[in-house]
């Protein structure tokens, strides 16, 4: 078995393929009219879709998960993230652990948790 995607909930697709692509440099591969799929494997759907599969209210922010990336230049990201035309909610800005890896944790714009972190090995 292998783990194929990561899916996420979105309120505006667009918005999001926006936030993605600017910010990461991730890329449409398919649209299905509701549901996305980026590179990296990263799924975007719709909101409203995806409480009528799963019948449950969707809770943005519940720091439930986390998608992790890594970026070697994080000082030139965070000043992305910083000069990013929407606002960005920060859990915390460019901070270094004590085991030296440095990290930025925000949401994007639907609550979704997001790590960015230096390279470990």
């Amino acid at each position: 078995m292998k783990l194929k995607n990561v899916l996420i909930v979105v309120e505006d697709i667009e918005k999001s393929i926006a936030f993605y692509r600017d910010l990461f440099g991730l890329d449409v591969i398919l649209d299905n009219d509701g549901n996305v799929i980026m590179t990296e494997g990263l799924v975007l759907q719709d909101k409203k879709i995806w409480e009528k599969f799963i019948e449950k209210e969707i809770i943005p922010e519940n720091n439930a998960s986390e998608l992790y990336f890594e970026e070697k230049d994080i000082e030139a990201f965070a000043e992305k993230l910083d000069n990013y035309h929407q606002p960005i909610t920060y859990v915390n800005r460019l901070m270094e652990h004590s085991w030296g890896q440095k990290v930025i944790r925000f949401y994007d714009p639907d609550g979704n948790l997001i790590e960015v972190g230096t390279p470990m090995g």
